[in-house]
């Protein structure tokens, strides 16, 4: 069956769909002995794909691997030429072609996922999908509020891009310093350094410690672990997980507001309704109605001095 050529190379675990977009574009991929497109649709049990020369392989089984990147280590498979620092790949030293899900600056360090799985790569780190990452950062200072607010409102960069809201909170002291917790759903480089700097609340450490569902939990830097089944079904699932939103009602309830009574439960005589009429028809209502009539009855009775019936005009006094 033909599918997208970005698609198969994906699956052959050559990274990412728009990664394959890449090697597209930079002529690196040919099918059939022609110069593949973007857009162009190939069956990989009949036609002949070559990447770099070599023919891409058939989709081999699925990797799944956590690891806690250290500090002073890149977060790509292959470092540049004359760049003698070290990678993420030479930290697993597994057979299987592996590349890094939600890359982390050089010197900050936490969780990555690294996989040969295209297609849920795919799905974590599409913006579209807004699937959260969440980090432990340390900060030199201690925030006010006011800097907190500004962080979780979205800050101005220096490009002109504004971040989008974002979940921050305090997680514990540090010294002079302070933990925050801060959750995105977006993710720029140097996105918290430069907020940071920005706010004057400069970094001095960052830790990722969950990507979606799929948290650091006890791994020691550079240690790592293959997922488990449920810790991949949850990654699958198409479900971002929420952040909790601030509450927010356009008109706070004044004093105490009594609650709505169904018809299952009827009015009961001496229940009170919290300022509120009694349903119509019931008896507290006809008793109510009652005893009206009586307090009207009472104010313009003629047995008493000086009282008049709403009815009759008063006559003009004599002189």
């Amino acid at each position: 069956m033909e599918e997208r050529l970005q698609k198969i190379l994906a699956q052959a675990g050559l990274g990412s769909r728009r990664a394959c977009e890449e090697l597209i574009l930079a002529g690196r991929v040919r099918v059939n002995g022609a110069t593949a497109v973007i857009g162009q649709k190939a069956d990989p049990t009949v036609d002949k794909i070559m990447f770099d020369g070599n023919a891409v392989k058939t989709p081999e089984q699925k990797i799944y691997i956590a690891l806690h990147k250290p500090r002073m280590v890149l977060s790509v498979v292959e470092a540049e030429r004359d760049d003698t620092r070290k990678t993420v790949r030479d930290l697993v030293p597994v057979a299987e072609r592996l590349y890094p899900v939600g890359r982390l600056d050089f010197d900050s360090e936490g969780l990555i996922l690294m996989t040969n799985d295209g297609d849920l790569a795919n799905e974590l780190t599409h913006p579209s999908r807004g699937h959260e990452k969440e980090y432990r950062v340390l900060v030199a200072r201690h925030p006010d509020a006011e800097q907190l607010a500004t962080w979780r409102r979205g800050v101005v960069l220096e490009d002109g891009y504004k971040t989008a809201p974002a979940g921050v909170h305090e997680d514990g002291m540090s010294g002079k310093g302070m933990w925050l917790r801060v959750v995105m759903r977006e993710g720029r480089k140097r996105q918290i350094r430069e907020i940071g700097s920005l706010l004057g609340l400069p970094v001095v450490r960052i830790v990722r410690v969950r990507i979606g569902t799929l948290r650091l939990g006890t791994l020691k830097a550079g240690e790592w672990r293959y997922l488990n089944a449920e810790e991949i079904a949850e990654l699958k699932s198409k479900r971002a997980p929420s952040t909790p939103r601030p509450y927010k009602t356009t008109r706070p309830p004044v004093g105490r507001v009594a609650p709505r009574r169904s018809e299952e439960k009827p009015y009961e005589k001496g229940q009170k309704t919290g300022g509120r009429r009694p349903p119509p028809g019931s008896a507290e209502e006809a008793r109510l109605a009652t005893r009206r009539r009586r307090s009207d009855d009472k104010r313009y009775s003629p047995e008493r001095p000086g009282d008049r019936s709403p009815d009759k005009k008063q006559k003009p006094a004599g002189r």
